[in-house]
């Protein structure tokens, strides 16, 4: 659908939640109040919540902790998103993690390259 590697998919889904189950990422800010919340194995974060509610697709988060198929496909759908906007590299793993605000890029700087290792495996 998507023409992702699934190894690279699960690659993504150990570095983001080491495939624990019900895990919710929270996102906080400089003060470490918590800002956004990730859902589960792709670590799916909340503002994806209303068009993918809009689209049908969820009723509510609950579905993202609920489903592992739908939040893989969800998250592999997120990933595309993201390969067409920046590119299929290594460096744009990272916008999957951490949005594109420059900011966000440089905190999660590691994240590729811990990704890489998990796939080469």
């Amino acid at each position: 659908m998507f023409r992702i590697e699934p190894n690279l998919i699960k690659a993504i889904a150990l570095v983001e939640s080491n495939l624990k189950k019900d895990s919710i990422g929270k996102n906080r800010d400089k003060n470490n109040n918590i800002k956004s919340l990730d859902y589960w194995l792709m670590q799916i974060n909340q503002m994806h919540i209303p068009l993918l509610k809009k689209r049908g697709i969820i009723k509510d988060e609950r579905d993202l902790l609920d489903n592992p198929c739908l939040n893989i496909k969800i998250g592999t759908e997120i990933l595309y998103n993201h390969f067409s906007r920046c590119g299929v590299t290594w460096q744009c793993l990272g916008t999957y993690n951490a949005g594109f605000a420059m900011d966000n890029q440089k905190r999660d700087s590691n994240m590729p390259q811990n990704i890489y290792c998990i796939y080469q495996a």
